[in-house]
């Protein structure tokens, strides 16, 4: 029952009753509290078993079918990706020992703890502040992140893989706002019965996310009193900002992997324009003037594997389906 029918007989029924006996106060408020649940379950069951609810299904089977193929793919990038660049060395090996605090009760001052972990920097307090003006500089320095072509390739893949994840989930997410919005069903549905209603409509939820490395530089004080963090995700943002400063220290040259440096979010989302948003494959030509959740990528025409250049005559928008027939293939 609605919410605020719920309340009134919650607080009204059994006041009346109660005015006439008060056995009739508790079977009221008992009867309220056993209707409330059947009443639910009976309004979900006469939704789902509806025609209009059936016809719905029915009618957006394509859209769902779409959807889960996406999900596929979502999958599919995540399970084939790398996610991991440099590591710090501090407490490297901190696992080899076994830390305790014996200071008596009143002077133990734990509340501030020093973390070890690969991604974790400890450091002096001076370095945590200059971190978080240069995070860009200071992440290089002192997660072993070198400045040379070998780490150029590194990070645009982890880039590359990052950039179609993300516009890969947000995909996701658009195509089941959509599918909510054509079947538009009742409030309740969605609040208390989401599970059972994305099963019966088909559509197979993604529980992926973003994997973004996260980098933290670190100051504990020597008694836990004080700390502070800097926390740096490496999303399309810094993964680009970390791109264009190793291209300025190597001194970028036409090579293959120099030219990854030139993919960032920027160049990927001028070939879409430059394309219309368009699938460059002839046998396809799909767009998202015709199908407005249509997930596009930037595809190198010849793979950067064999020499090409990530140069806009090289560049393509292809539809994830025809990116992800074509692999790393030559153009025929």
């Amino acid at each position: 029952m609605p919410k605020w029918l719920f309340v009134t007989l919650l607080i009204a029924l059994p006041l009346l009753l109660g005015a006439i006996h008060p056995i009739l106060f508790v079977l009221a408020l008992a009867g309220v509290l056993i209707a409330n649940p059947m009443i639910w379950k009976y309004r979900k069951n006469k939704y789902f078993n509806g025609e209009e609810f059936q016809g719905l299904r029915a009618q957006i089977a394509s859209v769902v079918a779409e959807h889960n193929e996406v999900v596929n793919y979502v999958a599919e990038i995540r399970g084939q990706g790398a996610f991991e660049l440099g590591a710090s060395s501090t407490g490297q090996y901190a696992h080899l020992a076994n830390f305790e605090n014996t200071s008596n009760w009143n002077y133990q001052r734990d509340r501030n703890v020093a973390e070890y972990a690969p991604h974790v920097h400890n450091a002096s307090l001076q370095v945590v502040r200059n971190a978080s003006m240069d995070p860009i500089k200071y992440l290089m320095k002192y997660f072993e992140i070198k400045a040379n072509q070998e780490t150029l390739v590194d990070v645009q893949r982890v880039a590359e893989d990052i950039s179609r994840l993300e516009e890969a989930v947000a995909n996701v997410q658009r195509r089941e706002a959509e599918i909510v919005t054509m079947i538009n069903p009742p409030a309740f549905i969605l609040q208390r019965y989401a599970d059972e209603f994305w099963s019966l409509v088909g559509v197979h939820l993604s529980p992926i996310t973003v994997p973004y490395p996260k980098y933290k530089f670190q100051y504990v004080s020597a008694g836990g009193n004080s700390g502070q963090t800097v926390n740096i995700d490496l999303n399309t943002p810094t993964l680009d900002a970390l791109s264009e400063t190793l291209v300025q220290k190597i001194r970028w040259a036409k090579s293959a992997a120099g030219q990854r440096a030139l993919m960032t979010a920027r160049l990927r989302g001028w070939i879409k324009d430059r394309d219309r948003h368009t699938c460059q494959n002839p046998a396809c030509g799909v767009s998202v003037a015709v199908e407005p959740n249509l997930l596009l990528e930037v595809d190198h025409i010849v793979p950067v594997s064999k020499g090409g250049l990530s140069e806009p005559d090289n560049l393509q928008t292809l539809c994830w389906r025809c990116n992800r027939t074509k692999g790393a293939r030559m153009p025929a």
